[in-house]
């Protein structure tokens, strides 16, 4: 096996899945992301973790996705938070993915296929779009579009949703924003509701109104980047703690390396493409055989970012390439060809960084360094 791994704590997910419902009240179901693999994590252990831990629906972005979770298994409700094409969705029937529905087109898509197969009562939720400006219908719409699917003979209404596009900022105007957005949705549950129609299962609350927001729970939650460790943007651990509100979430990833080379460098010497940086005194260089193709970007190339050896912070040095990374070590130093190298991850592991602190170094989000975790990284689950 490669020496590049990502080691994946499922302990860890369970334990920040058990600790957001422990926050809920206890009619309030939990909707799991589990798309983008996980979030880079491996979907199908991720998913068999979450649903252990209590989570009730798990959130997928595909109809191959939601085929993965079926083929090994998981038999909860997946919701399927983005559209299908018309060639999907006879698999997303077959497979009994729920999908978010907003427009007459995709109603009668959908319609159609039950009908084609003899399908009856097959559940979807309405999407309403209350500012997020991808996907929904308009508050106003919602019972005619609540109506429209129970029309149809074969589409029950399920549940409703909406997604909050500014809950992760703390600022007066993006407060102000995702109370507008609930209240524009509670409008459209009256609008079905006046229609004489149950809106089924109401849900809008991502991780940031999750942990912040309890007023916006209502009948489900959908937390996503919470559950494999990471606070959500502005509603920080210190920004949660202020308002009385304590839980601590562990990261579920920690990616770790080795070195595979230690090279002596005279004052002057360049590494890497583009020779962007140039040894100011005698130093060691360590090669470790990890890079972009791998998900340790190029960008990563910049200043603050660096990998821990032996408990200690040594700076990566040049350009990242797309199989390596080059680290300074110094002079004084005890490191061994082979000794192991962490990117980012666990305290636990050995990691003096999270993929947080990358994504603060380089202008992005946690996320997208976990989901940017290649395939080519072997994945190792433990409990």
């Amino acid at each position: 096996m490669r020496t590049t791994k990502a080691i994946v704590h499922l302990g860890h997910l369970k334990s920040n899945v058990s600790s957001i419902k422990n926050l809920l009240k206890k009619n309030v179901l939990m909707c799991v992301a589990i798309k983008a693999d996980a979030y880079g994590h491996g979907a199908v252990p991720c998913a068999k973790a979450a649903v252990e831990a209590g989570a009730d629906y798990l959130a997928i972005a595909t109809v191959d996705e939601g085929i993965e979770l079926r083929a090994a298994g998981i038999k909860v409700p997946l919701l399927l938070l983005s559209l299908c094409s018309p060639e999907e969705i006879p698999d997303a029937v077959r497979y009994g993915l729920t999908p978010f529905v907003f427009d007459s087109e995709y109603i009668q898509l959908f319609a159609g296929v039950c009908k084609s197969v003899g399908i009856k009562d097959f559940p979807v939720h309405l999407a309403i779009d209350t500012g997020m400006g991808r996907i929904g219908c308009s508050p106003k719409m919602a019972g005619k579009y609540a109506q429209e699917i129970m029309n149809t003979g074969v589409l029950v209404l399920g549940g409703t949703g909406t997604h909050f596009a500014l809950s992760d900022g703390t600022s007066k105007s993006a407060v102000k924003y995702t109370k507008r957005q609930f209240e524009e949705f509670k409008t459209a549950i009256k609008s079905i509701k006046k229609a004489g129609i149950e809106p089924g299962i109401c849900h809008c609350s991502n991780s940031a109104a999750t942990l912040n927001n309890p007023e916006y729970h209502m009948d489900m939650v959908r937390p996503g980047i919470i559950c494999y460790g990471y606070y959500a943007d502005e509603v920080s651990r210190e920004y949660l703690s202020s308002k009385k509100i304590d839980i601590d979430l562990k990261p579920v990833m920690t990616v770790e390396t080795s070195v595979c080379a230690i090279r002596p460098f005279t004052k002057g010497k360049s590494v890497g493409y583009g020779c962007t940086w140039v040894a100011d005194k005698d130093t060691d260089i360590a090669v470790l055989p990890v890079g972009y193709e791998d998900g340790w970007f190029r960008r990563f190339s910049t200043e603050g970012v660096s990998v821990s050896i032996n408990g200690i912070s040594y700076p990566v040095r040049g350009r990242i390439c797309m199989d390596q990374c080059m680290v300074e070590l110094g002079k004084d130093h005890k490191v061994k060809r082979w000794d192991k190298a962490i990117l980012f991850g666990c305290a636990e592991d050995g990691a003096l960084q999270t993929a947080d602190d990358i994504a603060r170094l380089s202008g992005t989000i946690p996320y997208e360094i976990t989901c940017g975790i290649s395939k080519r990284v072997p994945r190792i689950y433990v409990d």
